[in-house]
Protein backbone atom coordinates (compact mmCIF):
# COMPACT_ATOMS: atom_id res chain seq x y z
CA UNK A 1 0.00 0.00 0.00
CA UNK A 2 1.37 3.17 -0.94
CA UNK A 3 2.64 5.97 1.64
CA UNK A 4 -0.73 9.07 1.60
CA UNK A 5 1.08 12.32 -0.03
CA UNK A 6 2.41 14.84 2.14
CA UNK A 7 1.04 17.75 0.43
CA UNK A 8 -2.80 16.38 -0.78
CA UNK A 9 -4.19 13.56 -1.63
CA UNK A 10 -7.21 15.20 -3.20
CA UNK A 11 -6.82 15.73 -7.46
CA UNK A 12 -4.93 18.27 -8.89
CA UNK A 13 -7.10 21.85 -8.17
CA UNK A 14 -8.61 20.84 -5.36
CA UNK A 15 -8.63 22.59 -2.57
CA UNK A 16 -6.47 21.58 0.42
CA UNK A 17 -7.33 22.33 3.83
CA UNK A 18 -4.39 23.81 5.43
CA UNK A 19 -4.33 27.92 5.17
CA UNK A 20 -2.15 29.54 2.39
CA UNK A 21 -0.51 33.45 2.56
CA UNK A 22 -3.99 34.63 0.89
CA UNK A 23 -6.17 33.16 3.19
CA UNK A 24 -7.21 29.31 1.70
CA UNK A 25 -4.43 26.94 0.24
CA UNK A 26 -4.59 26.85 -3.26
CA UNK A 27 -3.98 23.30 -4.93
CA UNK A 28 -1.78 24.01 -8.30
CA UNK A 29 -0.39 21.18 -9.76
CA UNK A 30 0.44 17.90 -8.68
CA UNK A 31 4.39 17.99 -10.17
CA UNK A 32 6.74 21.06 -8.74
CA UNK A 33 8.52 21.97 -5.61
CA UNK A 34 7.09 21.46 -2.33
CA UNK A 35 5.79 24.85 -0.17
CA UNK A 36 6.10 25.37 3.57
CA UNK A 37 3.06 23.41 4.81
CA UNK A 38 4.48 20.10 2.44
CA UNK A 39 7.58 20.92 4.30
CA UNK A 40 6.17 20.10 7.67
CA UNK A 41 4.54 17.22 6.73
CA UNK A 42 7.33 15.83 5.13
CA UNK A 43 9.27 16.29 8.73
CA UNK A 44 5.66 14.74 10.45
CA UNK A 45 6.56 12.16 8.22
CA UNK A 46 9.67 11.25 9.25
CA UNK A 47 10.82 11.57 5.13
CA UNK A 48 13.15 14.75 6.60
CA UNK A 49 14.50 14.49 10.19
CA UNK A 50 17.32 15.70 12.01
CA UNK A 51 19.73 14.77 14.73
CA UNK A 52 17.94 17.29 16.72
CA UNK A 53 14.67 17.88 15.86
CA UNK A 54 13.95 21.02 13.29
CA UNK A 55 13.19 24.25 13.72
CA UNK A 56 10.27 26.41 12.63
CA UNK A 57 12.77 29.11 12.06
CA UNK A 58 14.83 26.45 9.40
CA UNK A 59 11.18 26.01 7.22
CA UNK A 60 11.22 28.88 4.57
CA UNK A 61 8.24 29.50 2.22
CA UNK A 62 9.92 26.80 -0.34
CA UNK A 63 12.73 25.45 1.15
CA UNK A 64 14.12 23.80 4.33
CA UNK A 65 17.86 25.70 6.07
CA UNK A 66 20.19 22.68 6.84
CA UNK A 67 22.29 23.07 9.67
CA UNK A 68 25.72 22.08 10.33
CA UNK A 69 26.54 18.83 12.46
CA UNK A 70 29.30 18.79 15.52
CA UNK A 71 32.41 18.07 13.65
CA UNK A 72 34.13 19.52 10.52
CA UNK A 73 36.72 17.81 8.10
CA UNK A 74 39.69 19.69 6.82
CA UNK A 75 40.23 17.48 3.40
CA UNK A 76 42.77 17.67 0.43
CA UNK A 77 40.23 18.51 -2.28
CA UNK A 78 36.90 18.50 -3.59
CA UNK A 79 35.15 15.23 -4.39
CA UNK A 80 31.86 13.07 -5.19
CA UNK A 81 31.31 9.75 -4.40
CA UNK A 82 29.50 8.40 -7.16
CA UNK A 83 27.14 5.50 -7.69
CA UNK A 84 28.95 3.00 -5.78
CA UNK A 85 30.53 4.55 -2.60
CA UNK A 86 29.29 6.95 0.23
CA UNK A 87 30.41 9.77 1.02
CA UNK A 88 32.42 8.41 3.87
CA UNK A 89 34.43 5.96 2.06
CA UNK A 90 35.71 8.45 0.42
CA UNK A 91 36.50 10.56 3.11
CA UNK A 92 38.60 8.34 4.64
CA UNK A 93 41.77 8.57 2.46
CA UNK A 94 41.16 12.56 2.27
CA UNK A 95 40.70 13.67 5.80
CA UNK A 96 43.83 16.19 6.89
CA UNK A 97 42.39 16.50 10.55
CA UNK A 98 38.75 16.68 12.59
CA UNK A 99 37.72 19.97 13.70
CA UNK A 100 35.07 20.56 16.54
CA UNK A 101 32.23 22.69 15.89
CA UNK A 102 30.61 22.42 19.47
CA UNK A 103 31.92 25.69 20.69
CA UNK A 104 33.03 27.39 17.08
CA UNK A 105 35.68 26.64 15.15
CA UNK A 106 36.99 29.24 12.08
CA UNK A 107 37.22 27.69 8.60
CA UNK A 108 40.03 29.28 6.97
CA UNK A 109 39.84 30.91 3.47
CA UNK A 110 41.30 28.75 0.29
CA UNK A 111 40.44 25.58 2.33
CA UNK A 112 37.94 22.94 1.59
CA UNK A 113 36.13 21.62 4.35
CA UNK A 114 33.08 18.39 4.68
CA UNK A 115 30.99 18.90 7.35
CA UNK A 116 27.84 16.08 8.00
CA UNK A 117 24.66 17.89 8.28
CA UNK A 118 22.12 17.33 11.33
CA UNK A 119 19.79 16.44 8.90
CA UNK A 120 19.05 13.22 6.72
CA UNK A 121 16.57 12.16 4.38
CA UNK A 122 13.84 9.03 3.97
CA UNK A 123 12.32 10.56 0.68
CA UNK A 124 9.43 8.47 -1.26
CA UNK A 125 10.01 7.96 -4.82
CA UNK A 126 8.71 10.66 -6.59
CA UNK A 127 10.43 13.63 -4.42
CA UNK A 128 13.92 14.52 -5.32
CA UNK A 129 15.67 17.37 -3.92
CA UNK A 130 18.35 20.15 -4.66
CA UNK A 131 19.81 23.02 -2.89
CA UNK A 132 21.77 26.08 -3.10
CA UNK A 133 23.65 27.96 -0.67
CA UNK A 134 21.55 30.82 1.42
CA UNK A 135 21.93 34.32 0.25
CA UNK A 136 23.86 35.19 3.04
CA UNK A 137 26.62 32.82 2.45
CA UNK A 138 26.83 33.60 -1.07
CA UNK A 139 26.95 37.23 -0.37
CA UNK A 140 30.33 36.26 1.59
CA UNK A 141 31.87 34.51 -1.40
CA UNK A 142 31.89 30.95 0.54
CA UNK A 143 31.21 28.47 -1.87
CA UNK A 144 29.13 25.05 -0.55
CA UNK A 145 27.56 22.59 -2.01
CA UNK A 146 25.05 19.75 -1.05
CA UNK A 147 26.85 16.11 -1.31
CA UNK A 148 24.72 12.89 -0.54
CA UNK A 149 25.62 9.45 -0.34
CA UNK A 150 25.74 7.63 -3.78
CA UNK A 151 25.28 10.76 -6.00
CA UNK A 152 27.07 11.92 -9.26
CA UNK A 153 26.34 15.56 -8.25
CA UNK A 154 26.52 18.39 -6.41
CA UNK A 155 23.43 19.71 -4.42
CA UNK A 156 21.39 17.49 -5.49
CA UNK A 157 19.71 14.26 -4.25
CA UNK A 158 17.42 11.81 -6.48
CA UNK A 159 14.18 10.52 -5.54
CA UNK A 160 13.93 8.15 -2.80
CA UNK A 161 17.08 8.95 -1.07
CA UNK A 162 17.61 7.57 2.09
CA UNK A 163 20.73 8.83 3.73
CA UNK A 164 22.77 11.57 5.17
CA UNK A 165 23.32 14.74 4.01
CA UNK A 166 26.86 16.69 3.98
CA UNK A 167 28.21 20.30 3.14
CA UNK A 168 31.17 21.23 1.36
CA UNK A 169 32.65 24.17 2.45
CA UNK A 170 35.33 26.50 0.85
CA UNK A 171 35.60 30.44 2.07
CA UNK A 172 36.75 31.87 -0.80
CA UNK A 173 37.74 35.61 0.35
CA UNK A 174 37.34 35.87 4.26
CA UNK A 175 37.85 33.09 6.29
CA UNK A 176 34.63 32.44 8.36
CA UNK A 177 33.89 31.49 12.32
CA UNK A 178 30.91 28.51 12.51
CA UNK A 179 29.78 26.22 14.77
CA UNK A 180 26.76 23.32 15.46
CA UNK A 181 23.61 24.95 14.41
CA UNK A 182 24.88 27.48 11.60
CA UNK A 183 22.88 27.39 8.85
CA UNK A 184 24.90 28.34 5.34
CA UNK A 185 22.54 26.15 2.82
CA UNK A 186 19.14 24.93 2.19
CA UNK A 187 17.27 22.34 0.24
CA UNK A 188 14.05 22.21 -1.64
CA UNK A 189 11.81 19.22 -2.83
CA UNK A 190 10.52 18.82 -6.13
CA UNK A 191 7.52 16.19 -6.52
CA UNK A 192 7.25 14.35 -9.84
CA UNK A 193 4.13 12.75 -10.92
CA UNK A 194 3.91 13.76 -14.27
CA UNK A 195 6.49 15.52 -16.69
CA UNK A 196 5.77 17.77 -19.76
CA UNK A 197 7.12 16.54 -23.05
CA UNK A 198 9.42 20.20 -23.23
CA UNK A 199 10.06 20.69 -19.75
CA UNK A 200 11.73 19.34 -16.48
CA UNK A 201 9.20 18.43 -13.62
CA UNK A 202 7.87 21.79 -12.84
CA UNK A 203 10.23 23.82 -14.65
CA UNK A 204 8.23 26.61 -16.17
CA UNK A 205 8.69 26.78 -20.40
CA UNK A 206 9.54 30.35 -21.91
CA UNK A 207 5.75 30.22 -23.63
CA UNK A 208 4.11 29.79 -20.34
CA UNK A 209 7.07 32.79 -18.77
CA UNK A 210 6.17 34.92 -21.41
CA UNK A 211 2.42 34.34 -20.47
CA UNK A 212 3.07 35.04 -15.87
CA UNK A 213 5.29 38.22 -17.33
CA UNK A 214 2.20 39.48 -19.48
CA UNK A 215 -0.44 38.98 -16.53
CA UNK A 216 1.41 39.64 -13.50
CA UNK A 217 4.73 41.23 -15.15
CA UNK A 218 8.24 39.39 -13.88
CA UNK A 219 9.96 42.54 -14.28
CA UNK A 220 8.94 46.22 -14.89
CA UNK A 221 8.86 46.97 -18.80
CA UNK A 222 9.72 44.35 -21.49
CA UNK A 223 10.96 40.88 -20.55
CA UNK A 224 13.98 39.04 -22.08
CA UNK A 225 13.29 35.54 -22.03
CA UNK A 226 15.03 32.76 -23.59
CA UNK A 227 15.87 29.78 -21.48
CA UNK A 228 14.49 31.63 -18.86
CA UNK A 229 13.88 35.39 -17.40
CA UNK A 230 17.27 36.82 -18.74
CA UNK A 231 18.55 39.65 -16.51
CA UNK A 232 21.13 42.46 -17.32
CA UNK A 233 23.48 44.22 -15.18
CA UNK A 234 22.95 47.78 -13.81
CA UNK A 235 26.50 49.98 -13.60
CA UNK A 236 24.72 53.26 -13.47
CA UNK A 237 24.95 54.59 -9.62
CA UNK A 238 21.77 55.81 -8.44
CA UNK A 239 23.47 59.50 -8.55
CA UNK A 240 26.56 61.27 -9.97
CA UNK A 241 29.52 59.34 -8.51
CA UNK A 242 28.02 57.16 -6.62
CA UNK A 243 28.69 52.96 -5.95
CA UNK A 244 27.68 50.43 -8.55
CA UNK A 245 28.51 47.82 -6.54
CA UNK A 246 31.61 46.22 -4.08
CA UNK A 247 34.89 44.37 -4.01
CA UNK A 248 35.92 42.08 -1.88
CA UNK A 249 38.91 42.99 0.36
CA UNK A 250 41.21 40.18 1.16
CA UNK A 251 42.65 39.49 4.52
CA UNK A 252 40.07 41.60 6.41
CA UNK A 253 39.73 39.28 9.22
CA UNK A 254 36.98 36.59 10.05
CA UNK A 255 33.61 36.42 9.58
CA UNK A 256 30.96 34.99 12.14
CA UNK A 257 27.93 33.61 10.59
CA UNK A 258 26.14 33.94 12.53
CA UNK A 259 26.73 37.81 13.73
CA UNK A 260 24.00 39.67 12.06
CA UNK A 261 25.07 43.51 11.57
CA UNK A 262 28.24 43.28 13.35
CA UNK A 263 30.36 44.15 10.53
CA UNK A 264 31.54 47.59 9.11
CA UNK A 265 31.48 47.30 5.44
CA UNK A 266 34.56 49.27 4.97
CA UNK A 267 36.92 47.06 6.68
CA UNK A 268 35.74 44.05 4.17
CA UNK A 269 34.74 46.06 0.92
CA UNK A 270 35.83 48.37 -1.77
CA UNK A 271 33.32 50.59 -3.11
CA UNK A 272 33.09 50.30 -6.96
CA UNK A 273 32.94 53.55 -8.95
CA UNK A 274 32.88 54.02 -12.47
CA UNK A 275 33.78 56.96 -15.24
CA UNK A 276 31.70 57.72 -18.17
CA UNK A 277 31.95 54.80 -20.12
CA UNK A 278 30.20 52.25 -17.82
CA UNK A 279 32.17 49.50 -17.65
CA UNK A 280 33.52 47.22 -15.12
CA UNK A 281 37.16 44.93 -15.95
CA UNK A 282 35.85 41.83 -13.75
CA UNK A 283 39.42 40.91 -13.05
CA UNK A 284 39.68 36.94 -11.96
CA UNK A 285 41.37 37.46 -8.77
CA UNK A 286 38.24 39.17 -7.44
CA UNK A 287 35.09 39.39 -6.16
CA UNK A 288 32.43 41.50 -6.66
CA UNK A 289 28.70 42.04 -5.29
CA UNK A 290 26.70 43.87 -8.22
CA UNK A 291 22.96 44.40 -8.98
CA UNK A 292 20.60 43.59 -11.48
CA UNK A 293 19.22 46.37 -13.74
CA UNK A 294 15.78 45.02 -13.19
CA UNK A 295 13.54 44.49 -10.34
CA UNK A 296 12.34 41.06 -10.57
CA UNK A 297 8.89 39.21 -8.97
CA UNK A 298 8.52 35.74 -8.21
CA UNK A 299 4.82 35.30 -8.27
CA UNK A 300 3.06 33.33 -5.32
CA UNK A 301 2.41 30.49 -7.39
CA UNK A 302 6.17 29.53 -8.16
CA UNK A 303 9.67 29.65 -6.96
CA UNK A 304 13.02 30.80 -8.83
CA UNK A 305 16.22 29.97 -9.93
CA UNK A 306 19.25 31.80 -10.70
CA UNK A 307 21.79 29.80 -12.95
CA UNK A 308 24.84 30.65 -11.91
CA UNK A 309 26.69 30.49 -15.14
CA UNK A 310 26.31 30.40 -18.80
CA UNK A 311 29.61 30.23 -21.30
CA UNK A 312 27.70 31.88 -23.93
CA UNK A 313 26.90 34.92 -22.44
CA UNK A 314 30.66 34.83 -20.77
CA UNK A 315 33.54 33.29 -19.00
CA UNK A 316 32.53 34.38 -15.16
CA UNK A 317 29.80 33.16 -12.68
CA UNK A 318 27.13 35.58 -11.45
CA UNK A 319 25.61 33.83 -8.72
CA UNK A 320 26.37 31.61 -5.73
CA UNK A 321 22.82 31.61 -4.34
CA UNK A 322 20.36 30.73 -6.48
CA UNK A 323 17.20 30.29 -4.94
CA UNK A 324 14.64 33.07 -5.07
CA UNK A 325 11.50 32.09 -2.60
CA UNK A 326 7.73 32.72 -4.00
CA UNK A 327 6.68 36.66 -3.36
CA UNK A 328 10.28 37.84 -3.79
CA UNK A 329 9.72 41.27 -5.15
CA UNK A 330 6.05 40.54 -5.47
CA UNK A 331 2.82 43.21 -4.74
CA UNK A 332 -0.19 42.53 -6.28
CA UNK A 333 -1.01 45.21 -8.52
CA UNK A 334 2.24 46.76 -8.46
CA UNK A 335 5.48 46.61 -10.32
CA UNK A 336 8.31 44.55 -8.89
CA UNK A 337 10.11 45.81 -6.01
CA UNK A 338 13.38 44.07 -5.69
CA UNK A 339 16.51 43.83 -7.60
CA UNK A 340 18.66 40.32 -8.14
CA UNK A 341 22.21 41.12 -6.37
CA UNK A 342 24.84 39.18 -8.60
CA UNK A 343 27.90 37.56 -6.91
CA UNK A 344 30.36 38.05 -9.48
CA UNK A 345 33.25 36.17 -10.38
CA UNK A 346 35.35 36.47 -13.79
CA UNK A 347 36.54 32.40 -14.14
CA UNK A 348 40.09 32.21 -15.66
CA UNK A 349 40.44 35.62 -17.32
CA UNK A 350 39.96 39.37 -17.18
CA UNK A 351 36.27 40.11 -18.80
CA UNK A 352 34.63 43.57 -19.12
CA UNK A 353 31.14 43.93 -18.80
CA UNK A 354 28.68 46.96 -19.52
CA UNK A 355 25.78 48.57 -17.94
CA UNK A 356 22.49 46.65 -19.56
CA UNK A 357 24.76 43.62 -20.77
CA UNK A 358 22.90 40.50 -20.04
CA UNK A 359 24.56 38.42 -17.24
CA UNK A 360 22.87 35.70 -16.13
CA UNK A 361 18.80 34.30 -15.93
CA UNK A 362 16.35 33.27 -13.97
CA UNK A 363 14.26 30.00 -14.33
CA UNK A 364 10.91 29.40 -12.71
CA UNK A 365 9.34 25.94 -11.04
CA UNK A 366 5.69 25.63 -10.38
CA UNK A 367 4.58 25.34 -6.77
CA UNK A 368 2.62 22.33 -5.59
CA UNK A 369 0.46 25.14 -3.41
CA UNK A 370 0.84 28.59 -2.36
CA UNK A 371 2.88 28.27 0.65
CA UNK A 372 1.27 29.43 3.88
CA UNK A 373 3.62 32.75 3.89
CA UNK A 374 5.93 33.93 1.56
CA UNK A 375 9.09 35.84 1.28
CA UNK A 376 9.03 39.05 3.32
CA UNK A 377 5.46 38.38 5.60
CA UNK A 378 6.98 38.59 8.81
CA UNK A 379 9.06 35.63 8.85
CA UNK A 380 12.63 37.78 8.88
CA UNK A 381 13.40 38.36 5.05
CA UNK A 382 16.72 40.40 4.99
CA UNK A 383 16.12 40.88 1.67
CA UNK A 384 13.10 41.73 0.41
CA UNK A 385 12.49 45.12 -1.60
CA UNK A 386 16.82 45.46 -1.67
CA UNK A 387 18.43 47.17 -4.53
CA UNK A 388 22.38 46.86 -4.11
CA UNK A 389 22.74 45.10 -0.82
CA UNK A 390 25.78 43.10 1.07
CA UNK A 391 24.68 40.43 3.25
CA UNK A 392 22.90 40.62 7.10
CA UNK A 393 26.19 40.62 8.14
CA UNK A 394 27.34 44.25 7.57
CA UNK A 395 25.95 47.39 9.23
CA UNK A 396 24.02 48.50 6.06
CA UNK A 397 25.13 52.45 5.12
Amino acid sequence: MSQPDPVFDAPSGEAAPTGAADGASRALSRTGVLPSQALRALIAAGEVGGSTPIEEAQIQPASLDLRLGEVAYRIRASFLPGTKATVRDKLEGLTFHEIDLTKGAVLEAGCVYLVPLQEHLALRPTIAAFANPKSSTGRLDVFTRLIADYQESFDYVGEGYRGPLFAEICPRTFSVKVRTGTRLNQIRFRRRVSQQADEAPGRIGDKHLRAIHSDVGLVEGEAAIRDGLNLRISLAPVEPGGIVGYRARRYAGVIDMDNVGGYDVGQYWEAVYLGSDQRLVLDPQEFYILASKESVSVPPEYVAEMAPFDPMIGEYRVHYAGFFDPGFGYAAGKVPGAKAVLEVRSLDIPFIVEDGQIVGRLVYDRLTEIPETLYGQGIGSHYQAQGLKLSKHFRQP
